[in-house]
């Protein structure tokens, strides 16, 4: 671990419980990952400059270390903060330009020894396991994020605007336009239609000599929404255009023409 035992024996004077030797190895490990120290505190200051040596002040508060990072070409920016919380240390990283947060927390019994501070030999425990985990659960996550392509940058494809939403429970209306329908009969001029409905019924021919009653041009009956009722509704029941079943069979005016309308030769004879 080349330049740990150098960067702890320029800080040991100042060195005075596990939780400061712990973050003296935080900051060598994010020294090796390829930044320089600013400063501590949240916000930069007057005597900021980039090295690798711990700033000064940096463990004026031993409940909480502030340190502040840039890499060598100056492209990211880290703010860490240590917690001590009984015999826990909570590390939180954050990175400026991305905003990505990385988070850990460690024990400090396992990796420092507080028998005698000042020999940097006995100070560390489970170093390898230390930088592990600082690699893996703090730089690693921050360079994988920075290292995603920004999702501002992808272009996005939204489908084409409408002139409204279609509401599927919206009752289409019932007016269509001219050109757009065609009758179902042919042209009752045609020289050749002549008789051609009685001969094929069902091959919308017209010029037969049975008048059809559905197209003789009255109006027919509308279906009554008061049937099945002793009386009838009142005005505006009913919306117009309403999805409505009657509440009885269909009133007493029928929709299509009379059964009787054409009764056999004779039938009122009595004889027959």
């Amino acid at each position: 671990m080349a330049g740990l035992e150098v960067l702890y024996t320029s800080a040991a004077p100042s060195i005075t419980c596990p939780q400061d030797a712990l973050v003296c190895f935080l900051h060598w490990e994010v020294v090796t990952q390829g930044y320089h120290g600013l400063g501590a505190g949240d916000q930069p200051g007057p005597n900021d400059k980039k090295s690798e040596l711990l700033p000064a002040g940096w463990n004026s508060n031993k409940d909480l270390y502030v340190l502040r990072y840039e890499s060598k070409d100056g492209s990211r920016k880290l703010l860490m903060k240590a917690v001590t919380i009984e015999n826990s240390m909570i590390i939180n990283v954050l990175e400026y330009g991305s905003q990505q947060v990385a988070d850990l927390t460690l024990n400090l019994d396992d990796y420092i020894s507080d028998e005698d501070l000042s020999d940097f030999h006995r100070t560390y425990r489970n170093s390898e396991e230390l930088r592990s985990l600082i690699a893996s659960g703090i730089l690693t996550p921050i360079h994988e994020q920075w290292d995603k392509p920004s999702v501002s940058s992808v272009p996005r494809e939204f489908p084409p605007a409408t002139a409204r939403e279609v509401d599927p429970l919206r009752i289409p209306p019932h007016h269509h336009p001219q050109t757009s329908r065609q009758p179902p009969w042919c042209d009752p001029l045609g020289p050749f239609t002549v008789g051609g409905e009685d001969l094929d019924p069902f091959g919308c021919r017209r010029g037969g000599m049975i008048v059809d009653p559905l197209r003789s041009g009255f109006p027919r009956a509308l279906i009554d929404p008061s049937s099945g009722l002793p009386n009838r509704l009142p005005p505006g029941a009913v919306p117009p255009g309403a999805r409505f079943d009657p509440f009885g069979p269909i009133g007493t005016s029928p929709s299509g023409p009379n059964p009787d309308h054409l009764p056999p030769p004779g039938y009122d004879d009595m004889y027959l």
